[in-house]
């Protein structure tokens, strides 16, 4: 018997041993083999890579609250609060990736299979299947260090965020990876030319450079984008265009042109975006100008609690974000979902 097929069976088995049970039954049963720690509680499953729902009943005999991640600080559900005795049933599909972390190495633990992190105050499980998710609608992120699967706190990108708004049957992809320029991202094999062969018709992947494009000229960068607009739609899949998030430069209270992604050719990049949106009929997720307004809207001190801070995170970085910043950039993608109705829309929480 394969290898794949032993670690299926294991899978199985593991979901018909850990029915849900009564809350009071559950306090006397140690956790899943696959399973240790109170607080948090962190389960491995030895699963290749594609996407699986995951299955828990959380809570248990005592009040908890519990959030779940995956991999490498990806979260999937927020904090889930229960009562003494109550056990809520939940199923969340998520994408296995090997590697873990960034998808050329940058981060996660190197180990292959699916990392489960129940974390919260008082994190508590009472069942947990995993098995192979049905032919869920996948959502692939294509972009750079502000989207991608951050390894290491503080820094988070919306990516990381972007599935806790996602209910199970749709799932998100993040193949986005520190660095990348519009170039480079179609040159490297870890990335689109890994990514592409895997969309499906019908799967979104949501296309975000600019950060690193510092020098690319207007033809060069409308040319990579363009190309990978037509390899998503060569595969079936719906390509969207989102341009990049702002910097937190002021020049009083407004953002300074660096901070709108205008590069140092003179490029202004969500512009070139907008105009290959229209031209190549391709939906845009402007998140330059949410950003924006978001950013100038809380003005410069207001706004330093979106990106990181000497004071609480040991750095000073006005292009990345805290946890708090990656969710309001979360939430801003997700409004633009719905703005647009795209596919995506019917599976948000």
């Amino acid at each position: 018997m394969s290898a794949k097929n032993n670690g299926m069976l294991a899978v199985l088995a593991v979901a018909a041993a850990l029915t849900p049970v009564p809350a009071a039954v559950a306090a006397e049963r140690a956790l899943p083999p696959q399973c240790s720690g109170s607080a948090p509680i962190k389960c491995h499953f030895a699963v290749s890579p594609g996407n699986y729902d995951v299955t828990v009943g959380l809570g248990g005999p005592k009040a908890a609250e519990t959030s779940i991640s995956v991999e490498a600080r990806r979260q999937v559900l927020n904090t889930v609060r229960t009562n003494a005795g109550q056990v809520v049933p939940t199923t969340v599909t998520v994408n296995v990736r090997n590697p873990e972390g960034q998808p050329t190495g940058q981060g996660g633990t190197g180990t292959p299979g699916l990392d489960i992190t129940f974390a919260g105050a008082t994190p508590a499980i009472g069942s947990l299947t995993v098995t192979p998710a049905a032919a869920p609608l996948v959502t692939y992120l294509a972009g750079d260090s502000t989207v991608c699967d951050q390894p290491v706190a503080p820094y988070t990108g919306w990516g990381q965020i972007l599935p806790t708004a996602v209910r199970s049957g749709a799932v998100v992809a993040n193949y986005a990876d520190s660095g990348e320029s519009s170039g480079s991202f179609l040159a490297n094999k870890a990335l689109f030319p890994t990514m592409k062969p895997l969309i499906k018709s019908k799967d979104l992947v949501f296309i975000q450079f600019g950060h690193n494009d510092k020098q690319t000229s207007a033809t060069a960068f409308r040319d990579n984008l363009t190309k990978m607009v037509n390899g998503v739609r060569e595969r079936g899949g719906i390509p969207v265009l989102v341009t990049p998030p702002v910097r937190r430069l002021f020049s009083g209270t407004k953002l300074t042109a660096t901070a709108l992604h205008v590069n140092g050719v003179g490029v202004d990049l969500p512009a070139v975006i907008r105009a290959l949106g229209k031209s190549a009929n391709v939906p845009v997720i402007d998140l330059t100008a949410k950003s924006k307004a978001l950013v100038e809207s809380l003005g410069p001190a207001g706004s330093q609690k979106i990106y990181l801070t000497q004071a609480a995170d040991g750095v000073t970085d006005n292009t990345h974000f805290s946890a708090y910043g990656a969710t309001q950039m979360s939430n801003l993608v997700v409004q633009g979902v719905r703005e647009l109705n795209l596919p995506l829309a019917g599976f948000l929480r």
